[in-house]
């Protein structure tokens, strides 16, 4: 599912679709899934977009390329006018109700349906095995959590079978939370060591059987989470999955700059080095940064970077980044440039007083994300500190009280902020 306008997101989404946002200097929040279901052996993946979908399409198109001798694909199939309908996609069980027809031309058993801006490495095939075990008409996949985290999830209760008993959207009322906790018994079953306050949560990973989806989609609800899955509860075999590894919804920037920072530590949570399941992201045949002299301390740099006497902690580098002599980045994400400017190009801003694609000389800048093919000058400072936690600045933007540098913006020489 590609998500709807990403507006926790934003500005990252100001210009781009949800799944499309970079990720760990060289990938796209979609890699996540599609690569899932490439190591779990499930090749027929549709993607549904409907919000600044355009750059999403140029990196599947040039990403995800399978052989002509077998039926495997991953396909674009974006919210359109018809005849019959003019609407655009009013949730995620209406974006699958106006594709069921392509699904429904494929001979399959089970429909998966996955979020295209989660963080996690899952082998779907055990989630599969469970659910035909279990003669489960639906299977949830979900994920045990602290009662911070329940607020922005689904929650729910299940029986000593797994079977879902209760299902409550985004509670907030503290009497339904109590109500909601998970039950001593499981912690054992689960092998969960006490001492937590947990709840199950739902990751927004459902898998249907062929047979039921036709007749659940058969009225006007627009929402798995909110409308279908609580209304098949009643009359519907509906199984838990419960998943135990890493799993970070990124649904806002402070979401987003942790999970991409947690990424440098020396034990991430998340391990893109597991060669068991790699993460697939498209090739593009770039040198190997070059490094001159600068101090690095626990980051990711990505390909093709361009680093001076530069000193650089807890921060990621994304492709294409030049960083200038001097300038010191702490806590920094910069998701680098979609190209390599030429010399003339940079003559010429440089006569115009404006600073080249990159991160200039004698900078210093913490707790920011650059977005792409932005122009930092030189002896510009970048920080969020003494500042709201939500901001707009025509030169940047402030959210959860970390710096935005939007795509493609011109930060001046000696510029503050």
């Amino acid at each position: 599912m590609g998500g709807g306008q990403g507006t926790r997101l934003f500005p990252l989404t100001k210009d781009r679709a949800k799944p499309a946002v970079p990720l760990a200097g060289k990938y796209r929040l979609v890699d996540i899934p599609i690569s899932n279901c490439i190591n779990s052996g499930f090749r027929r993946i549709y993607i549904l977009t409907q919000f600044n979908s355009t750059s999403l399409h140029s990196h599947i198109s040039r990403t995800y390329k399978f052989d002509q001798f077998t039926s495997s694909f991953v396909e674009i199939l974006a919210a359109q006018q018809t005849l019959t309908n003019t609407s655009w996609y009013e949730g995620t069980a209406d974006a699958v109700r106006k594709n069921l027809i392509h699904f429904l031309n494929h001979d399959f058993d089970y429909l998966i349906i996955l979020s295209g801006d989660q963080l996690y490495r899952m082998d779907f095939r055990p989630v599969i095995e469970q659910h035909a075990a279990t003669n489960a008409d639906i299977t949830v996949a979900t994920i045990p959590v602290g009662r911070k985290e329940m607020p922005s999830l689904g929650i729910m209760q299940m029986a000593e079978d797994h079977q879902i008993t209760r299902f409550e959207e985004k509670p907030k009322d503290p009497a339904v939370q109590d109500a909601l906790r998970l039950e001593p018994k499981w912690y054992e079953k689960l092998g969960i060591p006490e001492g937590r306050e947990l709840f199950l949560a739902s990751m927004g990973i459902y898998v249907f059987n062929r047979e039921l989806i036709r007749s659940l989609l058969d009225n006007p609800l627009p929402d798995f989470g909110k409308h279908i899955i609580p209304q098949a509860i009643h009359s519907r075999r509906v199984f838990s999955y419960v998943f135990q590894g890493y799993w970070e919804d990124i649904g806002t920037i402070r979401s987003f700059f942790e999970a991409n920072l947690d990424l440098v530590s020396e034990l991430p949570r998340f391990n893109f080095f597991d060669m068991n399941m790699p993460i697939f992201q498209r090739p593009r045949n770039l040198p190997g940064s070059k490094i001159n002299g600068a101090q690095i301390d626990h980051a990711l740099v990505a390909d093709g970077c361009i680093i001076n006497h530069a000193k650089i902690t807890n921060s990621i580098v994304g492709l294409r980044t030049f960083v200038g002599a001097g300038t010191e980045l702490t806590r920094v994400i910069s998701l680098g440039s979609d190209f390599y400017e030429s010399e003339e190009s940079v003559t010429r801003h440089e006569h115009e007083g404006k600073p080249r694609v990159g991160i200039g000389a004698n900078c210093k800048i913490d707790n920011t994300i650059i977005d792409k093919n932005a122009r930092i000058g030189n002896n510009v400072v970048i920080s969020p500190v003494g500042k709201p936690d939500k901001f707009d600045h025509e030169l940047c933007y402030i959210r959860d009280g970390i710096v935005v540098i939007p795509k493609n913006a011109v930060i001046p020489h000696g510029t503050v902020i």
